[in-house]
């Protein structure tokens, strides 16, 4: 992506990298609520009781948000929280963070990089993230889907994050904590060519006609359009992906078959369920993430050259 760090200094693989997972969970801090409404509204549908016609738990975004506050308080909101952020650590700074260094690998070097070589580089650096990160992926979306209702004296799926891991590894084996990990692969692939792809030919047409300088309105600009661009493409694979991590062994023979599932029994709309709160939390997630990572950047660089400046 176009640098605008300080003194033209150019950051770091490193700062990149630690700037990315930093930005990745400062967003995550922000957003997580409506990312939690989105699970909730991407699951509805698969009970056996709502497919026969009872009405549904949760309508829109802030509808699934009042009435989780009012039947589960307002922790579950931030349910898989800890999760999200590990996730986030292992999965943004890989993904976003190496964007740039794969593309000047697959450049050899070249300041002249084409459309082909970003799809590249946002593929490449997708499905890297998603071998470091898909078990913490995993415990967030079951997290995230738990429902624990206040007056209940049940136990929960899960007591907490760790349960969450050695659970899932003991019930599942080892394979449980990668599931989805294909449909994931597919969504993280589809989601950095939009998103990184997006947010950088903009950032850098933004630049070159001298809309805007490089600096908060530009990654603001930049970040919308990629949120929304996003979320157009990715949504009906990340609402495959969260059913199938959210099932019960055995409920889907595989990812295809959790897709077929869902446009058999609820038709080709429930592909799109969560559409609003998947563009709220991906839109302002991208804002956040982008101006956040643009800033801890030009930050760790400026202060990098004053520690090394001599007194």
């Amino acid at each position: 992506m176009v640098s605008g760090a300080p003194a033209d200094l150019a950051p770091t693989a490193a700062v990149k990298i630690f700037s990315a997972g930093t930005a990745g969970c400062v967003a995550d801090l922000a957003t997580f609520p409506l990312d939690t409404a989105k699970v909730r509204l991407q699951i509805q549908g698969e009970s056996r009781s709502l497919l026969e016609g009872q009405k549904a738990q949760y309508r829109g975004v802030f509808g699934t948000i009042f009435t989780m506050v009012k039947t589960e308080g307002p922790r579950s909101l931030y349910n898989g929280l800890v999760a999200g952020l590990q996730r986030q650590m292992s999965f943004a700074s890989v993904r976003i963070g190496l964007y740039d260094t794969m593309k000047q690998f697959y450049t050899s070097g070249s300041e002249n990089v084409g459309i082909g070589t970003r799809l590249l580089a946002g593929c490449t650096t997708g499905a890297m993230a998603v071998a470091f990160a898909q078990p913490t992926d995993v415990v967030k979306v079951r997290f995230q889907a738990q429902v624990r209702l206040l007056e209940s004296t049940s136990v929960s799926r899960y007591s907490s994050t760790i349960d969450a891991y050695k659970t899932i590894a003991r019930d599942e084996g080892v394979k449980g904590l990668w599931k989805g990990c294909l449909p994931n692969i597919a969504r993280n692939a589809i989601v950095n060519c939009s998103e990184l792809v997006t947010y950088d030919v903009i950032k850098e047409l933004i630049l070159k006609n001298n809309l805007m300088t490089d600096n908060v309105p530009c990654h603001f600009t930049a970040a919308f359009a990629a949120g929304f661009c996003t979320t157009i493409v990715a949504s009906p694979v990340d609402v495959v992906k969260t059913r199938f991590m959210n099932s019960v062994p055995g409920q889907y023979n595989g990812a295809t078959n959790c897709a077929l599932t869902m446009l058999i029994k609820e038709g080709p709309t429930a592909f799109y369920k969560g559409f609003i709160p998947s563009f709220l939390r991906l839109g302002s997630w991208n804002i956040v993430m982008f101006v956040s990572y643009e800033q801890i950047k030009r930050a760790v660089i400026g202060f990098k050259q004053h520690w090394d400046s001599p007194l």
